[in-house]
């Protein structure tokens, strides 16, 4: 396992990080355990969560990732050799379910989703506190063709990097990062840290994969430049990349279980993975590893967001860190890609 420096921070994590969203939804607690212990015994010291976790978001299972990882914590008394993730929602009158409907960047928001993770955490402070999505109308999400709309109710920028602040010196948060952020949200967030001495975003945790390769447009030069790194999820596209949906809808997998997660699964996004599965086969590569191995090996990349269902399935993803694709594979996805560029923005 390599381990990269997380921002300008003192702190190193693995290039792989374990991605915990189906914990308490298609996973149980006696299989997220597993999972962990598996992820720390091959080297991975990372752990992302968030608060609305599992996926897809309810109000019967909000929080419940979050509750199994402490247990976990607890029991095993790893506390001190995990780097651990979570975020805060951004604008959410669509969750109903989180503080009825009305969750914002605010103080108050921030503030009470905080106590409220860590309790559930079963520890006393956060490593990466992560803004989910922004609160303000813009582009995440797949959301393309930017139209300006009015956002003044959204919380701005500055409070919310204050609030950030305040836990950061009451020790509740060592450092703070975006997730599903746009280029100008992360250069505004850098910019204030520098204006203000507030604490600087250390990491970007946006969708980055073969067929979405939309964040090297402007994302990346930031990432790469400002040392804010990307921790890459979805680097398989809902696992899509493993080829397991071109010719078959496998049972109990997340698409055939909640086909809503569509976004990866369009014609032409069919139409690349078919190609980039037979480019895999064709040098004898895993499909799965070949597509994790081309995301770790950007080097705007800080950790790559796995996840799984299945020991099985995980055992796969770790394999790829030993995997160093060679000249010949790296030219042949350039070639899909400029065939097939971005799918499944």
């Amino acid at each position: 396992m390599e381990y990269r420096r997380l921002g300008r921070t003192g702190v190193t994590v693995s290039s792989l990080c374990l991605g915990t969203m189906t914990f308490g939804q298609q996973n149980s607690e006696a299989e997220a355990f597993a999972q962990l212990d598996r992820a720390m015994a091959a080297g991975i010291n990372f752990i992302d969560t968030a608060e609305m976790y599992p996926v897809p978001a309810q109000a019967r299972t909000y929080g419940a990732t979050e509750t199994i990882i402490g247990k976990w914590l607890k029991k095993r008394g790893r506390r001190d050799r995990v780097i651990l993730a979570t975020k805060v929602v951004g604008r959410s009158d669509w969750l109903p379910h989180i503080r009825g409907g009305t969750a914002c960047l605010d103080r108050d928001n921030i503030e009470t989703a905080l106590n409220a993770s860590l309790k559930r955490l079963q520890t006393d402070y956060i490593d990466l506190y992560q803004l989910h999505w922004p609160d303000r109308r813009t582009n995440f999400f797949g959301r393309l063709g930017y139209q300006p709309e009015s956002d003044d109710d959204a919380t701005p920028l500055q409070a919310t990097l204050g609030v950030l602040a305040e836990l950061v010196r009451a020790g509740k948060v060592r450092h703070v990062g975006v997730s599903n952020e746009t280029p100008w949200g992360l250069m505004r967030y850098l910019q204030l840290s520098e204006q203000t001495a507030l604490p600087r975003m250390v990491s970007i945790q946006n969708p980055y994969n073969l067929l979405n390769r939309s964040f090297e447009v402007g994302l990346a030069e930031i990432a790469h430049r400002e040392q804010a790194g990307l921790l890459a999820y979805s680097p398989l596209g809902f696992g899509v990349l493993t080829g397991k949906y071109l010719d078959e809808q496998p049972p109990d997998a997340r698409l055939t279980l909640f086909p809503e997660y569509c976004r990866y699964t369009n014609p032409a996004g069919i139409e690349a993975t078919r190609a980039y599965v037979e480019l895999a086969r064709a040098h004898r590569l895993s499909p799965t590893q070949m597509a994790l191995a081309y995301v770790d090996s950007r080097p705007f990349v800080c950790s790559t967001v796995i996840g799984a269902t299945a020991l099985e399935q995980l055992d796969e993803n770790l394999g790829s860190v030993a995997l160093t694709l060679s000249d010949d594979v790296l030219e042949a996805i350039e070639a899909i890609h400029t065939r097939h560029p971005n799918p499944c923005p």
